[in-house]
């Protein structure tokens, strides 16, 4: 091991949001990507004080994607298969502008092969370089730019089309239940909420904290009545039901399930805050 654990955490930190743009991509999912991402961070702790480490970041996100390829490969059930190498066609389509590939949903990434998929992101997301891209998926550079040509064009007839927005369906009874918890939020009848709270109750404050049981999830609220500006507003993330908060820094949202009319689970992204720059959010 080449530096201390401490080191090592600190960068952590700085490459997490990196870690997960990419997995977001791949996987069609930020939800599932943060859980990658815990996942292959958790595996690299346990290896590092075993391991030389001399380039952090490569060893962090070869770790990660080998665990988003997985997670494709149990999904998909699709080979993580080489392109030909063929010549690249001199009017080959050039890379996306960083705005231009803000507005593609996570949805249309899911349309292109696993390996079209990893060199657009890489390359055009990530920003690395086509040596670095060879080295990471461990392809000729020839393969690289075969898949990214190929990622590319597909990218482009894909957007084209009309959207692949699917409309979410929720029942009355959730819409209702979400919309009373948001309605308590904002008013900070935090009491009501408590009162809510199924007796196994479950909390993860993302990067911080898991608990469980109604008396202490019940504190979880006491750090939100003591922030003066915040909007609450009831949505979907992904499907599920949510509540999107903005304060003084900034978005975020908070994951709810209920059991019959109880609060059964909680899970607050407002320390995982990147994970709003790939959410698919539809507000209610």
């Amino acid at each position: 091991m080449t530096q201390s654990m401490t080191e090592f955490e600190t960068q952590l930190i700085a490459l997490r949001p990196k870690l997960h743009r990419y997995c977001a991509r791949m996987v069609g999912s930020a939800l599932d990507a943060e859980d990658i991402v815990q996942d292959g961070i958790a595996a690299a702790l346990r290896k590092l004080p075993s391991q030389t480490v001399r380039n952090p970041e490569s060893w962090l996100f070869r770790i990660v994607h080998n665990r988003a390829l997985d997670h494709l490969r149990r999904a998909e059930n699709v080979p993580m298969l080489p392109l030909p190498e063929d010549p690249i066609d001199e009017d080959s389509p050039p890379p996306f502008e960083q705005k231009e590939m803000a507005t593609f949903a996570l949805s249309i990434f899911m349309q292109l092969t696993p390996l079209q998929r990893c060199a657009v992101i890489l390359k055009d997301v990530m920003g690395y370089s086509l040596s670095e891209v060879s080295e990471l998926l461990d392809l000729s550079v020839g393969g690289v730019k075969s898949a990214l040509h190929r990622g590319r064009d597909n990218l482009k007839q894909i957007s084209a089309r009309e959207p692949t927005t699917q409309r979410i369906e929720i029942k009355d009874n959730q819409r209702a239940l979400l919309k009373d918890y948001v309605q308590r939020f904002s008013t900070r009848d935090f009491d009501g909420i408590r009162a809510r709270l199924l007796e196994d109750v479950e909390l993860e404050l993302v990067h911080r904290i898991q608990s469980k049981g109604a008396k202490r999830v019940g504190r979880y609220y006491s750090n939100y009545e003591a922030v003066d500006l915040f909007s609450v507003v009831p949505c979907s993330v992904e499907g599920r039901l949510a509540m999107h908060v903005t304060d003084e820094v900034g978005a975020y949202f908070v994951l709810l399930n209920w059991c019959d009319d109880r609060l059964s689970a909680i899970k607050d992204f407002r320390y995982a805050r990147y994970v709003c720059d790939s959410v698919e959010v539809t507000f209610l």
